[in-house]
């Protein structure tokens, strides 16, 4: 089956010499808009929001990113190979949907072999050897799946699709994602790998609209006027616990960050990070002129002060 070459660049809007920040910031701009939860195309919203994070996944990443830029030069020279046999894939994305069949030829997570050995032929039968069919030991394999920050925290259920052989027909399963998992923690499936080995699913925190993860803490940005922000105010932060009443004291800076204990992401030791408020400064784009006129008395006011 032919795969067609997919540009991420494209997809989120950004040269191929973006810097990561400026990949960062496209990626949460399409995301805020085309979520399936504030979309009103729910249906067109989610094909885009899934077109989006896989390209994020791949830009996000320095590695991948460098992997496919090699790829794209190797793709216009013509010099493209397709990938050799024994690459494994795990079909599943953000949301617990596939990427797409280009991101699982030669970016996907990868379901792969605890070993080596032989794997069932093309047919599905064993391979024979001089002394009847060969008994293979049990192997794990391992595969990647993608969970949202609400997902880590209430736990849900996913589709996941891997292989258990390169030349075999992809698995899917519908699995429990247990309440309180965490960045890297493997979840168990015993039986399901090859030859009566497990599967392991390896837990990735998929990227978020409103929040920025790093490690087991989540960063948002909250919006402020500037006027609350030199005489000090209260304001509502959204959680994934709900919604926060905090003071802002006077003489609050841009960047400021805000801690709010134990609400961020769940950690192995079952506590959970914390959960930073990011101050965002927000200047009005237009004044009227009564508005016009009082900034401008301030202004006066600084400049005899000087």
């Amino acid at each position: 089956m032919a795969v067609h070459y997919k540009d991420y660049y494209q997809v989120l809007g950004v040269s191929k010499n973006a810097s990561q920040d400026e990949i960062r910031k496209a990626f949460r701009k399409l995301a805020r808009e085309y979520h399936p939860d504030v979309a009103k195309d729910k249906k067109g919203a989610e094909a885009k929001f899934k077109e989006i994070n896989e390209a994020n996944e791949v830009l996000g990443d320095p590695q991948k990113r460098k992997k496919y830029d090699e790829l794209g030069m190797e793709w216009e020279r013509g010099g493209f190979q397709a990938p050799p046999e024994g690459h494994w894939s795990s079909g599943n994305g953000f949301g617990g949907e596939g990427f797409s069949d280009f991101f699982e030829a030669f970016f996907g997570g990868g379901a792969r072999s605890g070993g080596g050995g032989f794997g069932r032929g093309p047919s599905g039968r064993m391979p024979k050897g001089p002394f009847g069919p060969v008994r293979h030991e049990p192997q794990d394999l391992e595969a990647e799946v993608h969970v949202s920050v609400e997902e880590a925290l209430e736990g849900a259920k996913k589709r996941v699709s891997f292989r258990k052989a390169a030349h075999s027909l992809p698995e899917t399963l519908e699995v429990r994602i247990p309440k309180g998992v965490c960045e890297g923690q493997k979840v168990r499936l015993a039986g399901k790998g090859s030859h009566g080995g497990d599967l392991l699913l390896k837990v990735s925190i998929a990227p978020h609209p409103r929040y920025q993860v790093e490690g087991s803490d989540l960063v948002s940005d909250v919006a402020v006027s500037a006027w609350k922000a030199v005489l000090g105010s209260e304001v509502e932060v959204a959680t994934p616990d709900g919604s926060v009443r905090m003071k802002i004291p006077a003489g609050t800076q841009p960047g400021r960050r805000f801690r709010l204990r134990g609400r961020g992401l769940p950690k192995r030791n079952k506590e959970r990070g914390d959960f930073y408020a990011q101050i965002r400064v927000v200047l009005p784009v237009e004044c009227s002129a009564e508005e016009q006129a009082r900034w401008e008395a301030l202004a006066d006011l600084e400049r005899s002060g000087e």
